[in-house]
Order: structure tokens, then C-alpha cells, then sequence
């Protein structure tokens, strides 16, 4: 039976991954989960793992790692006591020769042995608190998902990955704009700060209305465009690395964790998460 986004809103994260899992939900991930760590999803062989890795080290900023799981073991228990890679995401994309060659709701067939999954913190994560302090986000508000932006910025490559960062946009009220900008900061594992507002030209975006991801959001009469760095930036390393086969979530589309939101790395104890303080 099919779930809607209202019905899930409010409900806890196990609740939603249950939705998920079972097939009940395939959608956007922003609002959902609140005060939980959302992550962002790139699965590959082992014999690109190395690289990627690097390529997530020398990136912060747009892939703040979060969780690497076992060589072909699909239960992230880094992350939560019951997190299937496989099934947990509600739309997966998958990469042949890095072009886009579907889109599923559940990778069980596509796993490999060989297969390692990581885990990138997401932006969705700190909307939570931008909304507790009375920043409204369009794209909760209307049920769509952020628009997102390959931008002229670039990324320190690693192996075959490399490519220009990926943005997040929201419309922010101009006296707000620095106050979201340090409420964010607070959370590293879901980006930090934004990398720009403004003008969108400065960073290589010539046109709002036309986001490469997502949703377009209605340019707002005293509202300024703020951009944070998105964990879609490796799907465009991807595409550039051409790997023979690459699993990742659909833009909008998160894996949610046990991780409180606060947290700056996931600690670990018997393979039990903890939530941070």
C-alpha cells in the first residue's frame, strides 16, 4: 500500500525506513526523519573504493563522509541496528560506464560481493533546525524536492574522479541570510556552511528557474539564493570516472539514519549506534 509524504511527516525513522523498504514510499526525503543524520549514497566495486575514498577526503565540503560499510555486506550497522543499503533508499540510480542506465526503488538483485557502500551526509539533515528558528523552505512547504546546481566550482580530483561541485539552493529571507548560514555551520556531517549567496553567475549558474536536480523554487521578492555544497557532486564524478557499474540515491531521495543530527563523526561502541547529545 502506497504511503504519502504527509502521512510520513512526524513519523518516527524506523517507521519511515519500514515505509521504505516495504515499497510504501518513493520519494524525497526533506522533512522527514527530523533530527536525524540524512546521507546521501554511492555504491562501487572495491577496486574504485580506494579512490573514492580519497576523492570523499580531499572534499569535504560536498562529501562529508559519513559511513563506509563492509566489502559486500549491505547492513550499514554504522549508521542504525537495521539499515539494509539494498532496500532502506526510496529511488536508487544506477550507473553503467557513467551514464545514467536506470532508476529502482530496490538494488537486491544488483548486489555484488565486491560491492563497498558510502555513506555522505546530507544538507536535508540541518533543515530541522532552520525551520525550529523560523526559516520556511519552499521546497517542504510545497512537498517538492531542492533544486540542485552543477556549479563552476571545482573539486581536488582523486583517480578517476573528479568534476565541478554540486549546489543546494534555498530561498533564504535577507536579514536571515546569516543566521541560517550559522546555524548550519553547526552541522558538518551535513555540509556546514553555505559556499555562496548571492549571485548565482559568481559560482557558474546562469539560470535559477532550470536546476540540473530537483525542483525549480520561485525566486521570492526579498529572499536571497543561498547554496550549500551537495552530496550530488560525486554522482558527477561518476559520471566522469565511467565506472563499469555504480549505484547511488536519486537526487532528493536519502538514506535515514539512527545518527542524531548533531553529531560530527558516528561513534561506535559493540556495533551499536549512539545517538550524540
Amino acid at each position: 500500500m502506497t504511503t504519502t509524504y504527509e502521512t510520513l511527516k512526524g513519523r518516527s525513522v524506523a517507521a519511515v525506513r519500514d515505509a521504505i523498504r516495504n515499497g510504501c514510499y518513493s520519494s524525497h526525503t526533506a522533512g522527514l526523519g527530523a533530527g536525524m543524520l540524512q546521507a546521501n549514497l554511492a555504491i562501487m566495486p572495491t577496486s574504485h573504493a580506494l579512490d573514492f575514498m580519497r576523492f570523499c577526503q580531499r572534499n569535504p565540503k560536498p562529501c562529508p563522509l559519513s559511513g563506509v560499510s563492509d566489502t559486500g555486506n549491505p547492513m550499514m550497522f554504522t549508521l542504525g541496528e537495521d539499515i539494509d543499503i539494498r532496500t532502506d533508499v526510496p529511488l536508487y540510480n544506477i550507473y553503467r560506464d557513467g551514464r545514467l542506465d536506470a532508476t529502482v526503488t530496490d538494488i537486491t538483485e544488483f548486489w555484488r560481493d565486491d560491492f563497498v557502500a558510502f555513506a555522505l551526509g546530507c544538507s536535508f539533515t540541518f533543515e530541522n533546525a532552520l525551520q525550529q528558528a523560523g526559516i520556511r523552505l519552499w521546497h517542504i512547504d510545497n512537498n517538492t524536492t531542492v533544486p540542485m546546481f552543477r556549479s563552476g566550482i571545482d573539486t581536488v580530483p582523486a583517480g578517476p574522479f573528479s568534476g565541478k561541485m554540486v549546489v543546494s539552493m534555498r530561498m533564504v529571507p535577507e536579514e536571515r541570510v546569516t543566521q541560517a548560514a550559522e546555524i548550519s555551520r553547526k552541522y558538518p556531517l551535513a555540509h556546514g556552511a553555505p559556499v555562496h549567496w548571492g549571485d548565482p553567475a559568481e559560482i557558474g549558474i546562469d539560470d535559477l528557474s532550470r536546476p540540473d536536480w530537483g525542483d525549480p523554487a520561485p525566486i521570492q521578492d526579498g529572499h536571497v539564493p543561498v547554496f550549500w555544497a551537495c552530496g550530488v557532486t560525486p554522482q558527477v564524478a561518476i559520471e566522469n570516472a565511467g565506472l563499469p557499474i555504480c549505484i547511488t540515491h536519486k537526487p532528493g531521495a536519502m538514506l535515514i539514519t539512527d545518527v542524531s543530527e548533531f553529531a560530527e563523526i558516528p561513534n561506535y561502541q559493540n556495533n551499536t549506534i549512539f545517538k550524540g547529545e
